[in-house]
């Protein structure tokens, strides 16, 4: 069997995707930088019947997230789909006129960096097995640059022009990349950006794999 890579996993939508693919026989890996989290977030799934196996990280330590990932392989099998959907600091969202070329460092490390990372880790054992998923999840900001949120919008635009690039490059290969926006906050029990409606949404990518950009919900003014 395969695995499911999760960057950013969490309790909301993480925990949600991991069920919707673990109920497709998928095994889970589940990367984000709190073990003690991930651990319980684990056994939790495990409990539903969900293989799923916990391995810390920081996104803006490629060495790190690469050894991750690469356990991750190792332990449950080749990564046949890769989530990236971290949360974004705080201290990257600076009004554009307060942001200095240093506070774009954090961003961009965690939105351009980090994915690269993450994908050119992942993209031999895609190409290996002739097939792959990559899905790349952002607010709305990816889309329409806010300008109190200046750190996010720009690596935001970055990662979706990776993720666009990546699209065209990788579609030959029968690897498919797909970016999600899912406008202002996951909402439980909101009709479209409810964390187990949207993971049903990214399940419907992965299958469907058609065209790069998709939306969870209309765009917020």
């Amino acid at each position: 069997m395969t695995t499911l890579a999760i960057i950013g996993a969490g309790p909301g939508l993480g925990a949600a995707v991991a069920r919707r693919f673990g109920r497709e026989g998928y095994d889970i890996a589940l990367i984000s930088r709190d073990q003690g989290r991930l651990d319980a977030l684990a056994a939790g799934l495990t409990g539903e019947g969900v293989t799923a196996r916990g391995l810390a990280a920081d996104v803006r330590d490629p060495k790190a997230l690469a050894a991750a990932l690469d356990a991750a392989a190792t332990a449950l099998g080749p990564i046949e789909v890769l989530q990236y959907s971290p949360v974004p600091q705080r201290e990257f969202m600076l009004p554009v006129l307060d942001t200095t070329a240093d506070d774009l460092t954090g961003p961009l490390e965690f939105s351009v960096y980090g994915p690269v990372t993450a994908v050119r880790q992942v993209l031999p054992g895609m190409r290996a097995l002739g097939r792959g998923t990559v899905l790349f999840v952002n607010g709305g900001t990816a889309v329409v640059p806010h300008p109190e949120r200046a750190g996010t919008s720009i690596a935001f635009a970055a990662e979706s022009a990776y993720g666009r690039l990546l699209h065209d490059a990788l579609a030959d290969e029968g690897i498919h990349v797909a970016q999600l926006i899912i406008p202002g906050a996951i909402v439980p029990g909101h009709g479209k950006k409810d964390p187990a409606v949207l993971a049903d949404t990214l399940w419907t990518l992965h299958q469907d794999r058609h065209g790069f950009r998709h939306f969870a919900d209309d765009l917020e003014s």
